[in-house]
């Protein structure tokens, strides 16, 4: 769908993902899928924030894996 979902080695804070969208880039909390910081469009904020509550545990995993150094899983996007 065009949308990169990002987790960073070196982030601080609350367990969130980065997601870009073309030019557009958010912040967004995993817990809630709240907005954090930054803009998407109206669509792409809708599919992150489904995405982001579908796949809350693996995020949780994939946030530990990272936070540890070590490389997360792939976690399948929406279809």
């Amino acid at each position: 769908l065009g949308i990169k979902i990002i987790m960073w080695f070196n982030d601080h804070g609350e367990p969130h993902i980065h997601a870009r969208y073309g030019k557009h880039a958010a912040k967004f909390r995993i817990r809630d899928a709240s907005l954090l910081d930054g803009a998407l469009p109206p669509r792409a904020t809708a599919l992150v924030v489904e995405w982001t509550l579908l796949n809350q545990a693996p995020l949780f995993e994939a946030w530990r894996q990272v936070r540890e150094g070590r490389k997360p899983a792939r976690i399948k996007g929406l279809e």
